[in-house]
């Protein structure tokens, strides 16, 4: 079969551009359901008309951080990004969301991204996730620039969601 000179190639279609910049946001909110609550936990961040692609825990090398409101993410598209969620149906429970990016020292390297949820307030989350990112750097062996994090707690009235991402895009 003959491929048309407009269409991609398979070798095209395969290939994957690296992301060059990263936003960090979050989202919490009430719901009929679970997933109406997640739903608009992802508007609340900003990113509620896109496809969630959830990648593995790493910041591509000399990624620049941007605001979600200097970027337009494509409605329907598929968007790369690394998350924690959490939700719950116990009135009076908090829960908490939070993401942290770790920045190396050297920008020819790749940074890390962790996330966490729990049933419990940010400031703990929050303290874990970020301890995860310097155990990762220790992993690796590679040094700890800085640690960027964001997180969201919400205290459930009846059905509740939270939502905390490093999406990656393209500039």
């Amino acid at each position: 079969m003959q491929e048309s000179s407009s269409s991609p190639s398979m070798q095209e279609l395969m290939m994957v551009n690296t992301p060059n910049i990263y936003c960090l946001v979050k989202g919490a909110s009430e719901g009929r359901t679970r997933l109406n609550a997640f739903d608009n936990s992802l508007l609340n961040a900003g990113v509620g008309d896109t496809n969630l692609m959830r990648m593995s825990s790493i910041l591509p090398p000399g990624a620049a951080q941007r605001s979600i409101n200097d970027i337009e993410l494509p409605g329907g598209g598929l968007i790369p990004l690394a998350y924690a969620s959490i939700d719950s149906t116990t009135p009076g429970r908090y829960i908490s969301s939070a993401i942290a990016v770790g920045i190396p020292e050297d920008d020819s390297e790749p940074g890390v991204i962790m996330e966490f949820e729990d049933h419990s307030r940010l400031d703990n989350v929050e303290s874990i996730v970020r301890q995860m990112v310097i155990d990762a750097f220790e992993y690796r062996k590679r040094k700890l620039k800085e640690i960027k994090s964001i997180g969201v707690e919400h205290k459930v009235e009846n059905c509740a969601s939270t939502f905390a991402a490093a999406v990656l895009w393209y500039e």
